[in-house]
């Protein structure tokens, strides 16, 4: 039986948070907007249906228009006036939220746990905003974070929003040369760190990192911040150095400065083919709209509700809903030093979890694979009391089937894989738990995000049809909240986002749409490879093997060979406490892709590793791997958790070759 409506009207609640039919069953429960009747308006109403999203932010002038164009490049809310700090904290303080947690800090490689109330948090972004200013840092000035997961590092990014510096955030830990190419291309007036960061029980020096990328920059910035921890504490250069404590003592509290709608927010450097990395540029107007209409309509927020993006704040999970979007909705934030396993064991996430009473996490598929590989069976998870979360986001890799199910299984909540780039900011596809829901299809990564136009293309730019594999391409304009342009490159960004598909915004991403309107997103297109002729997927094998019960995870790469041009090969991590012949997996596996694939695939060589090279964000780093089997000179990337694991990558190729 279908609701009855008591009535229907377009008006503002605090509930949905912006413009919408609103409806009541006859009992006066809430009835979710339809997905179907936003999705569409968004695209035949864009101008619309963005303006209704923006009366959910404080603004203090108004936009001359909702969106305009010059050539290839589009603003959203041009003329608009605000200031993304106040949208954060000061709105809430005023109306409130002043002692509601803003922030958790949880930290058990410190044994650290530490709540921070909005009004503590807003004064101390203040307090720090009038010390950067009191050394000299003025709107649209540049200033690169470079620091551990710890409240200090949040409050720098909100101390720059709040007066119009444009801050860029590298992961703590960096290499000296990554980063100094960063400072070099951002150019910084100052550069805020912390003296440590401590990956489980190894404590890294930040100090000695960033004088050397310093020594090798040519551009200098003018002086550093350093936040000491008392694990280790850095020396400082007189002539350059101040201590975050000094500052904070003598500065004076600053109020928001009022920005333009389209003033850059910040810069976030992503992976470039040339060597170059890409300083995507974030602006404030448009972010703050996407953010806020995301955090209520996909992951079904509302003030109060306790957010947890365990993601590091140096990636775009970490800007956008570890900081942003929670602050901007009134909720609380996890802010988590930890990892998933080994801090200390595999209920590290379910203690999290059930200590804050967590309402959404969001992570990635790599941590669920991590937590799967030590407790197959979920025995941690009995020890905790999670009935507080009512879905798990996955997003930064392809969710295999396997590890969906497993997660279901367990948690017995919606697992929702969403996909997204750092790029666009906030998720291109998802099952928007804010709006009406369907039925989830293990291997998609769900249905378009309202505002989003996603098409799927063949090399010649036409449209396929249903279930036809191809280029994802993402139809102009992008919605609020994606890049404008990279950071002084204007030319750079339409060459490689513009370019190929005049119309579109080529994601780099390979996949197929099914007659429902479901994404599947197969991997990067570098990471289709072609054996005698035949095109294959390395998605479709990883969704294959690690279907097999005793694979944790898997990557799949394309080696070189002199009669195929290249054949598939196979690096499996198996599950904790697998005791059966490594041969006889290995065997069982490379039947199953034959059987579910095809013998033209040619799959023959399956290793077993102990770990795979990961990014620190979870992302398999496959290109290094295929160098690797290749016997190619590589690189080891900046981004890399462990590069131990290389090195223990080559020695099971050596001897698998040797045998």
């Amino acid at each position: 039986m279908f609701p009855q409506r008591t009535g229907n009207f377009l008006g503002y609640t605090e509930t949905i948070g912006t413009l919408y039919w609103v409806c009541r069953d006859i009992e006066g429960h809430f009835i979710k907007p339809s997905y179907e009747k936003n999705y569409q308006r968004s695209l035949v109403e864009p101008e619309v249906f963005w303006a209704e999203a923006a009366k959910d932010i404080q603004w203090n002038n108004k936009w001359e228009c909702v969106l305009s164009s010059s050539g290839p490049f589009f603003q959203w809310f041009k003329g608009g006036m605000l200031n993304t700090c106040y949208n954060a904290l000061d709105f809430h303080v005023e109306n409130g939220r002043s002692e509601q947690i803003a922030l958790i800090y949880d930290s058990p490689v410190t044994g650290t746990l530490r709540k921070i109330s909005y009004r503590e948090l807003q004064k101390d972004v203040a307090r720090f905003a009038g010390g950067l200013r009191a050394l000299g840092l003025e709107k649209g000035d540049r200033l690169i974070i470079y620091m551990p997961m710890i409240p200090e590092a949040v409050i720098t990014m909100l101390a720059c929003a709040r007066i119009g510096v444009v801050h860029s955030v590298v992961f703590g830990g960096f290499a000296s040369q990554e980063l100094s190419i960063r400072i070099d291309d951002a150019t910084p007036k100052a550069i805020v760190t912390a003296s440590c960061g401590i990956e489980v029980q190894r404590v890294i020096p930040y100090k000695p990192l960033l004088d050397k990328a310093i020594d090798l920059a040519k551009h200098k910035p003018e002086f550093c911040v350093v936040y000491q921890r008392p694990q280790v504490r850095a020396s400082l250069r007189r002539d350059r150095d101040r201590e975050w404590q000094e500052v904070m003592e003598q500065a004076e509290p600053v109020p928001c400065l009022t920005l333009e709608a389209t003033d850059p927010l910040y810069i976030l450097y992503t992976s470039g083919t040339t060597g170059k990395p890409k300083g995507v540029v974030r602006d404030n107007g448009g972010h703050a709209v996407a953010l806020k209409w995301s955090l209520t309509h996909i992951y079904d927020m509302q003030p109060g509700d306790v957010f947890w993006a365990a993601s590091d704040i140096g990636w775009a999970v970490g800007h956008s809903y570890t900081v942003y979007a929670p602050l901007m909705g009134g909720c609380t934030s996890i802010l988590f030093e930890g990892k998933p396993v080994g801090t200390p064991d595999p209920g590290a996430f379910w203690r999290v979890i059930a200590q804050h009473r967590v309402k959404v996490l969001f992570t990635a598929p790599t941590a669920f694979r991590a937590i799967k590989k030590e407790d197959p069976t979920g025995q941690y998870l009995k020890k905790f009391d999670v009935s507080s979360l009512r879905y798990l986001f996955l997003a930064g890799e392809r969710l295999d089937p396997d590890t969906y199910h497993w997660a279901s299984r367990l948690l017995d909540i919606p697992v929702i894989d969403h996909w997204w780039q750092t790029e666009t900011g906030w998720p291109v596809t998802a099952n928007c738990m804010g709006l009406s829901s369907y039925p989830f299809k293990p291997g998609s990564a769900n249905k378009p995000v309202p505002g989003y136009d996603v098409r799927v293309l063949d090399v010649n730019g036409q449209v396929l049809g249903p279930d036809q594999e191809g280029l994802i391409a993402l139809k102009l304009p992008l919605p609020p909240g994606c890049l404008p342009t990279l950071w002084n490159d204007d030319q750079r960004y339409v060459d490689s986002y513009l370019s190929q598909f005049p119309g579109y915004y080529f994601t780099a991403d390979g996949g197929f749409m099914d007659k429902e309107g479901h994404l599947y997103v197969m991997g990067r297109i570098d990471d289709v490879i072609n054996v005698a002729g035949h095109r294959f997927s390395t998605g479709r094998m990883e969704e294959v093997i690690s279907g097999h019960p005793d694979v944790a995870e898997c990557a799949v790469i394309g080696a070189q060979d002199t009669l195929k041009g290249q054949v598939p090969v196979g690096f499996v991590v198996l599950k904790t406490g697998v005791d059966r012949s490594q041969k006889e997996i290995t065997s069982e596996l490379m039947e199953k892709v034959r059987t579910e694939i095809g013998a033209v695939a040619s799959f023959k060589w399956m290793l077993v590793v102990q770990r795979l090279p990961k990014t620190r964000s979870g992302k398999i780093l496959r290109r290094t791997i295929r160098d690797i089997a290749d016997g190619k000179d590589y690189v080891i990337p900046s981004t890399i958790d462990d590069p131990e694991v290389l090195q223990e990558i080559e020695l099971v190729l050596k001897k698998f070759i040797e045998q």
